[in-house]
């Protein structure tokens, strides 16, 4: 009952200094991560009351229990079984949840190709990828492959190719180059 009512009671603002995560949290994130840690359970009666609240709730709410997960995962609350929500989240079309489903909890948690598929989603649909947790521990060949390709097609449309994913082609250069894209990609900005 309290979940819903979060927004009106506490706002909606910004809240400065939420440690290392790279997406700020809003205070109704915050209220409503306290609300479900609160929760005396764990694992399928844990899930089951997070998917109640999921399903039934706004954009907002599904932001914040999507946040939540990482708290919720400690001493395994949850283990893998919130998987089918970061999952269903990251199939919508909504950038803020895509964002929200990928905090620590996913990048623990996910599988590869699952990680990898959330990533070409997040530069599909303009997400920075600076504020997607554990990407420099799990970008690898195939993921570099995956948007080498991106890139090339960007490339030959006459399109722009995003910054941010430019560390991560260089990250492993020779699955970069085998795209054949451009040297100038590869380059740092020192190296130019």
């Amino acid at each position: 009952m309290l979940f819903p009512t979060v927004s009106r009671s506490c706002g909606r603002g910004r809240l400065p200094g939420t440690g290392p995560s790279p997406v700020e949290w809003t205070v109704d994130d915050a209220v409503r991560a306290l609300l479900l840690e609160a929760l005396p359970l764990s694992g399928p009666s844990l899930y089951e009351a997070i998917y109640r609240v999921y399903q039934e709730g706004d954009t907002a709410e599904r932001r914040a229990v999507l946040r939540s997960l990482p708290l919720l995962d400690r001493g395994n609350r949850v283990g893998d079984l919130a998987l089918p929500l970061v999952r269903e989240a990251l199939r919508a079309n909504d950038p803020t949840l895509v964002e929200a489903a990928l905090g620590g909890y996913a990048a623990r948690r996910l599988d590869d190709d699952g990680y990898r598929q959330a990533i070409l989603k997040c530069v599909f649909t303009g997400i920075p990828l600076a504020r997607v947790e554990g990407l420099a521990e799990r970008t690898d060949r195939e993921l570099v492959r995956m948007l080498a390709d991106f890139a090339q097609e960007r490339l030959a449309a006459g399109r722009d190719v995003p910054d941010d994913i430019r560390p991560l082609l260089r990250s492993h250069p020779e699955a970069a180059a085998a795209a054949g894209l451009p040297g100038d990609l590869l380059r740092t900005a020192d190296a130019s």
